[in-house]
This record gives C-alpha cells, sequence and structure tokens, in this order.
C-alpha cells in the first residue's frame, strides 16, 4: 500500500459516527475508509471512483434489485 496521505472528512458527513474519510497518496489511488471501522480501507482508482459517483448520481442503485 502506498504511503498514506492526510485523510480528509467528507463535507457530508457530520459530527460524530458514520463519518466518510478519502486520502490519495499518489495521483492513481484513492483511499476510503469510515469511521465505524478504520482499519477497513477501500483502494481504487480516480477513474474507477469517477464512475462509481456518476452511477450512484445517476440514480442506477437506487433500486438494484429492479433492473
Amino acid at each position: 500500500m502506498p504511503a498514506l496521505a492526510a485523510w480528509r472528512k467528507s463535507s457530508y458527513s457530520h459530527e460524530g459516527s458514520n463519518c466518510l474519510y478519502v486520502s490519495a497518496p499518489t495521483s492513481d489511488a484513492i483511499l476510503i475508509r469510515e469511521s465505524d471501522d478504520p482499519d477497513i480501507i477501500l483502494t481504487t482508482t480516480p477513474a474507477a471512483l469517477g464512475v462509481f459517483i456518476r452511477t450512484a448520481k445517476s440514480g442506477r442503485f437506487d433500486h438494484p434489485f429492479d433492473q
């Protein structure tokens, strides 16, 4: 795993639990963790994260079992 950059908390996360943190230690890696279990870290690329975010915003994941 690459050296960790500073973790940034999502602006949508409020004080308390259920916060999402993101780190970009290199230009081709995005690390994501959650405050409830910070030892579990997901690794992705900026391109893959962009596809996921655009797909989620489009509503495609709203009813995953209806497709």
